[in-house]
């Protein structure tokens, strides 16, 4: 599938990454699937809509259209779990989740694998490389800003409902500590829950380019789906996704979080 990749250059330090909104599946991968709906079930629904913006603070934007169930290109590319001894998906996921099985017989096999991860994996983090070798050359410090959601109620992964705020920054080894601390602070002003390096501190992407020494901050922000869409106790192909919200609530606190982002790129915080 070409053109599954959306670049949007800007000039500011940052970068905010989506991974995870893309819906697009290859016709010979879809058929295999129980159904196009359950493949798509875990989608960051409307994250992109959600920061549109960004554009407006000149980041630059990377956005795959490939559902994470064909290959979730926040996961180690080798297939090591990033939570070990927790429940997860894998990189080629085969099952949803909530557990559910994704694929009506056996799912990929190692060279399938190896060719998702060859056509939408590599493309997708060549590109981040890129624009990260790009922004470093005139920027001393460059943050990289991983936007997700989920559910905030899936007990198979974590008990009780998310906070609304999940920031990753694997235990401060991905970004400043000053930079951390300032998101905290952003979101505990907000007025909702939120946590620092909780269930979610950061996957493949915040782990393997966050290098501070070398000017390079990550993040994740994990959003509880509450802040910003109706969520149905059990959903399903009649309820969900349900539209994103007409002026969600967080949108101004995730503005400021992106502002002060640039705002320490540039050594203003």
């Amino acid at each position: 599938m070409s053109g599954f990749l959306e670049i949007r250059r800007g000039r500011a330090p940052l970068i905010v990454a989506f991974p995870h909104t893309g819906t697009d599946m290859p016709a010979d991968v879809e058929m295999r699937f129980v159904s196009g709906w359950l493949a798509r079930k875990d989608a960051d629904w409307w994250i992109d809509d959600l920061y549109r913006f960004a554009r407006e603070l000149d980041a630059t934007c990377i956005r795959t259209r490939i559902s994470r169930s064909v290959i979730d290109v926040n996961r180690d590319p080798w297939g090591r779990s990033l939570y070990p001894g927790q429940a997860t998906t894998e990189l080629c996921p085969t099952t949803t989740f909530d557990g559910e099985p994704l694929y009506t017989g056996d799912g990929p096999d190692n060279a399938e694998i190896d060719r998702r991860r060859a056509t939408y994996f590599d493309p997708y983090h060549a590109a981040i490389g890129a624009e990260l070798g790009r922004l470093r050359a005139v920027h001393h410090r460059v943050v990289l800003y991983d936007a997700h959601s989920i559910r905030s109620r899936i007990p198979r992964l974590f008990d009780g409902e998310l906070p609304q705020f999940s920031v990753g920054t694997n235990d401060r080894a991905a970004c400043s500590g000053a930079l951390a601390d300032r998101i905290g602070e952003l979101c505990g002003r907000s007025g909702h829950s939120h946590v620092v390096d909780g269930r979610f501190r950061g996957g493949w992407t915040t782990r393997h380019y966050g290098r501070p020494d070398d000017g390079i901050h990550a993040v994740q922000m994990e959003l509880a789906q509450r802040g910003y869409m109706d969520e149905p106790a059990d959903p399903s192909p009649d309820n969900w996704p349900t539209p994103i919200h007409a002026a969600p609530a967080i949108a101004p606190v995730l503005s400021d979080i992106l502002s002060t982002c640039i705002a320490f790129a540039k050594g203003k915080e």
